[in-house]
């Protein structure tokens, strides 16, 4: 087979758009409740303290002015946040792919450079996955990275948050998690179907006091996940699922550190349904391609990759994933968050050299 000679011919944009059209990348937790959609603006209006809950409409004689309803809550204007991360090709690199000795060795080192563009693309939904989880679990986004601060607030009523600290904890055995779960529940608006935790607060009710006697196996110290939804929809209790993945973020000193997505003392509870949307926007990158007649923008999805070459000294070529996204969280005062484990219990960041 002939082999190409030119970076760019070997990775011009159609390629890459191609690429990731047809690359399927592993569905995050956070798309099944805030699932994905493109917008063409880079702000969108979020209504705050609105309810899904229906206002009923009165009863009229015929020939009768209709009741006049108004819209509930107010709006905040949010605006997408821009995330780009690149690698660099080095020279020797680029010598090697326009100069290969063999097609093998050429294919090989193709195969990299996409390698590096799944390696981007997954960086940038970590990040929007991060700010999704963030938004269920505490109802803000705290953005402070790349000399940019600030914080998205959600709205979610103060008297669906709740902190426990001490024998109310449920790592004390002292505790009362049924009784907290009818308390929370009682004071929302819609019934929570679901629940998302981590593994960690999953096993310490598995082994608490209280749902140990309900079973009859305090002999045996804990019970089964298949148990534990058993004894839940009994007591009409939400259904309880973990989310334990994690991300790397990466240092100024080049070390890495792990961060969870999910906090590991959180425990949120919500209904059926999706929670919001997670918008993605346009970029400057996207609306420079799309002037150019030889793109086929019909495959430009909500992630944009590209490989691109700069030609001042040094020579580079680089690899490059960008979005821009937010989460839109209009069900923030349907979900009841709560951190349910002693505030020493989280370990932190594990850091890599």
């Amino acid at each position: 087979m002939k082999i190409v000679s030119n970076v760019a011919k070997l990775f011009n944009q159609n390629e890459v758009l191609t690429y990731l059209k047809n690359r399927q990348y592993p569905t995050l937790v956070g798309a099944t409740l805030f699932p994905e959609v493109k917008v063409q603006s880079l702000k969108f209006d979020e209504i705050i303290g609105a309810s899904r809950i229906p206002v009923v409409a009165s009863i009229h004689a015929f020939d009768t002015e209709a009741e006049i309803g108004s819209r509930q809550g107010d709006t905040q204007t949010l605006e997408l946040a821009f995330i780009k991360r690149k690698m660099k090709l080095n020279e020797e690199d680029i010598m090697a792919i326009n100069a290969p000795r063999t097609k093998a060795e050429q294919d090989y080192l193709v195969r990299e450079v996409y390698n590096d563009i799944d390696v981007l693309v997954r960086g940038v939904m970590a990040r929007v996955e991060a700010m999704r989880m963030e938004a269920l679990a505490t109802g803000k986004i705290t953005i402070d990275e790349n000399n940019l601060k600030g914080e998205v607030k959600y709205h979610v009523p103060e008297e669906n948050q709740e902190i426990l600290a001490g024998a109310n904890a449920w790592d004390n055995e002292a505790s009362d998690p049924l009784g907290d779960f009818r308390r929370w529940m009682d004071g929302m608006e819609v019934v929570p179907t679901r629940a998302l935790t981590s593994r960690k607060v999953l096993t310490t009710l598995m082994r608490h006091p209280q749902i140990l006697k309900l079973t009859n196996k305090t002999d045996i110290g804990v019970v089964g996940p298949t148990e534990l939804d058993v004894i839940f929809k009994q007591y009409g209790l939400p259904v309880v699922r973990t989310y334990d993945e994690t991300y790397r973020k990466q240092l100024p000193d080049g070390s890495y550190e792990t961060h969870r997505y999910f906090p590991e003392d959180a425990f949120v509870m919500f209904g059926d349904g999706p929670l919001g949307r997670t918008l993605y926007g346009p970029t400057p990158e996207e609306l420079r391609i799309i002037n150019d007649p030889a793109v086929n923008v019909r495959n430009i999805g909500k992630v944009l990759a590209m490989v691109y070459e700069t030609s001042v000294d040094p020579v580079a070529t680089w690899t490059k994933a960008v979005a821009t996204a937010m989460p839109s969280f209009p069900s923030a005062g349907e979900v009841f968050q709560a951190k349910v484990l002693a505030e020493d219990t989280e370990e932190p960041p594990a850091v890599e050299g």
